[in-house]
């Protein structure tokens, strides 16, 4: 039976009401109970004999406390219906766990276990009340030092139309709250990715006209990537947030997880944006640049200019007064935005950032790298090992260095005849002749394959020896990668030393090919008597 302040008074009106001889019905109703609640209340104030009396020499609250608590047993609807598994749930409650969690493994561990989530949370509460306030329940009040502090946050503030696409796109407001002044930035923006949550830090600073020693975000991924959840870790940060704290020369603070009252100052902040800004303009914001320009004005006119419910002192003026001088200076030169971005190396031996394509050596196929992405340069790092260097920007959707593909295999990726005709060409002009000829071979199937696995073969020799071995293979029809392979490894090109030989007009098919119709003429009718 609860014996709260409230309580009391409530069984000291009863007393009263009673003694002036209003109904049992009215008692019940005017104060806000049932009537076996009613009756169970006075029949134990009867008992302790606190009923009867003058009306205006009521018991005091001690003797009424006394009456209720004397009860031996509480009556049968307020005895709850884990009791049973008290000891365990207590149990599991001093070891930290919550009552969704308990109530989760109490129907895994045991099989009679019937009761309901709301009971298990009912009864956690008791049996928090009856632990009494403990340390860790305790709100600290932090008094941050000028300059020291800054918060941001984001809140969601409905739709708004994209001035690039005419289309509406969900909006949301960025707010970073300097925690000594409460002096604020606001801006409304559609995406909360990286880019934007960089972009927004610097327009922010330069706002203030000066950076704060410590910003306090929270653990969304453009800042955290993994929370720390216990005192002893540290949260992993965003690789391309760390750069911006580095160039700015502020460090990082993130919020503990699942407990955002750590920054409350702009949470509070952003709440206050929300109900004062937005809501009263609510019909009339429709498009995002006219918005953050009202925006502006109202925070610089208004926002900033208020008497703050906390600190009871105008933002603008404290900081101007006390917190500006204790900024950080703005760096000399602009922030470039530098972004990490986390690829897999595919089987094609590219990364893609941006939906474009960029190589890595093929000996890191499969593993993980980090792009370092900072303006046009783009470095890519496996195994924290510099690997390659590309311009972000270029013709087409490949970024593709040659060095980096398999030897042997990398000339495939060129698929340009001319490519392959230029190179035969270095070699001697009875090479240029011989690789037009293999790409005439067939008249139907582009013998192009052949074409990149004989040039390099040729390459691997000496020019004079090439343009031999490209005469024999065209002296008898060769033009098979195998067979330029066998004349180079038999020297077979050796045997047309003493050979006087004149590059020929090359015809479309092999010099001793014949067609079907020839050896038809040849026989004339007589394929019919076979």
């Amino acid at each position: 039976m609860r014996t709260g302040i409230e309580d009391m008074h409530r069984l000291q009106e009863l007393v009263r009401m009673h003694r002036q001889g209003v109904s049992a019905k009215r008692r019940a109703r005017e104060l806000g109970m049932c009537r076996k609640t009613e009756r169970r209340y006075r029949l134990r104030i009867d008992e302790a004999g606190l009923l009867e009396g003058p009306v205006d020499d009521l018991p005091e609250m001690a003797e009424l406390r006394g009456a209720v608590a004397c009860q031996t047993s509480p009556p049968a609807q307020e005895v709850s219906s884990v009791a049973r598994w008290a000891e365990r749930i207590e149990d599991k409650l001093r070891s930290g766990v919550g009552p969704t969690a308990i109530h989760a493994w109490l129907v895994e561990q045991d099989p009679t276990f019937d009761g309901s989530l709301s009971a298990v949370k009912r009864f956690t509460r008791k049996l928090r009340q009856q632990d009494g306030i403990k340390p860790g329940d305790v709100a600290i009040p932090i008094i941050t030092p000028a300059g020291q502090d800054a918060q941001v946050d984001f809140g969601f503030i409905g739709w708004l139309v994209d001035p690039q696409t005419g289309k509406r796109r969900k909006a949301w407001v960025f707010v970073m709250v300097l925690a000594h002044s409460r002096l604020m930035y606001a801006e409304v923006v559609f995406s909360q990715d990286i880019d934007t949550w960089l972009a927004l830090h610097g327009r922010a600073f330069a706002a203030f006209g000066g950076v704060p020693h410590v910003v306090v975000p929270d653990n969304l991924k453009a800042a955290v990537v993994r929370a720390a959840f216990k005192a002893e870790e540290m949260s992993t940060l965003n690789r391309s947030y760390r750069e911006l704290a580095r160039h700015y020369g502020f460090r990082i603070d993130p919020t503990p997880a699942y407990q955002p009252q750590k920054k409350g100052k702009v949470e509070s902040g952003v709440k206050y944006v929300k109900n004062a800004f937005f809501k009263p303009r609510a019909d009339e914001l429709v498009e995002l640049e006219a918005t953050n320009a009202r925006l502006a004005k109202w925070v610089a006119e208004v926002a900033n200019q208020r008497i703050h419910g906390t600190t009871r002192e105008v933002p603008a003026r404290a900081f101007a007064q006390r917190e500006q001088s204790e900024l950080l200076g703005l760096p000399d030169q602009p922030y470039v935005p530098i972004i990490w971005y986390k690829a897999r190396v595919q089987r094609d031996c590219h990364v893609q950032f941006e939906r474009r394509m960029y190589s890595v050596p093929w000996e890191h196929v499969g593993k993980e790298a980090w792009l370092r992405v900072r303006g046009e340069a783009i470095t890519i790092f496996v195994d924290d090992e510099r690997e390659a260097d590309h311009r972000r920007s270029g013709d087409g959707v490949w970024s593709t260095k040659k060095a980096h593909l398999p030897e042997g295999r990398r000339d495939f990726a060129e698929r340009d005849p001319q490519h392959w005709y230029d190179r035969a060409d270095a070699l001697g002009p009875d090479v240029g002749d011989y690789a037009r000829a293999v790409m005439r071979s067939d008249e139907v199937q582009l013998p192009l394959r052949r074409l990149q696995s004989i040039i390099p073969a040729l390459e691997a020799i000496v020019p004079q020896r090439a343009e031999a071995v490209a005469r024999r293979a065209a002296r008898f029809g060769c033009y098979r990668p195998d067979g330029v392979r066998r004349i180079i490894s038999q020297e077979l090109d050796a045997l047309d030393d003493s050979t006087t030989w004149v590059s020929p007009k090359w015809a479309t098919q092999p010099r001793f090919a014949r067609q079907a119709e020839d050896f038809l003429q040849a026989v004339g009718g007589r394929h019919g008597d076979c």
